[in-house]
């Protein structure tokens, strides 16, 4: 079954060009490669005020963060990943990356997690790590 993906907004993020096509693939690529079978996924690009609510709301975390990822059924996956664009380009600034790239891997991190992959543990963010860069290296593939 076909993953239907979904693009929303949230608040007033800053505008930033991606390419859907290529979010759609890697998405597909990475439930492929772990035997996921998702349904639909919703991507919502927002600011970081509107993430730090949701932050605070659900998980009593009073800090902004790049993305929150939130699971809802599990057979078949469906999902919502809420991202900062306003975190994603100050993150790709202070990598000096393009923030573009900045967020591929940070959509390619939520879907790890939906995926089973966490990131508490110095063992378990060396093994993201690396899987992070796997699929970004498969993005530039496409």
């Amino acid at each position: 079954m076909a993953c239907k993906l979904n693009f929303f907004t949230e608040g007033n993020p800053p505008a930033l060009k991606f390419l859907k096509k290529s979010i759609r693939h890697i998405i597909s690529e990475i439930f492929t490669y772990y035997k996921i079978n998702a349904s639909e996924i919703n991507l919502i690009f927002c600011d970081d005020e509107y993430l730090l609510s949701l932050n605070k709301q659900f998980l009593a975390h009073d800090y902004f963060t790049d993305i929150l990822t939130f699971s809802h059924d599990t057979d078949p996956l469906t999902a919502d990943i809420f991202i900062s664009i306003e975190r994603v380009t100050d993150n790709a600034d202070q990598l000096e990356i393009n923030a573009v790239t900045e967020l591929y891997r940070v959509i390619i991190h939520g879907c790890l997690h939906l995926c089973g992959l966490d990131d508490h543990k110095p063992a378990d963010i060396k093994e993201m790590r690396k899987m992070e860069e796997y699929f970004l290296t498969q993005m530039q593939a496409v």
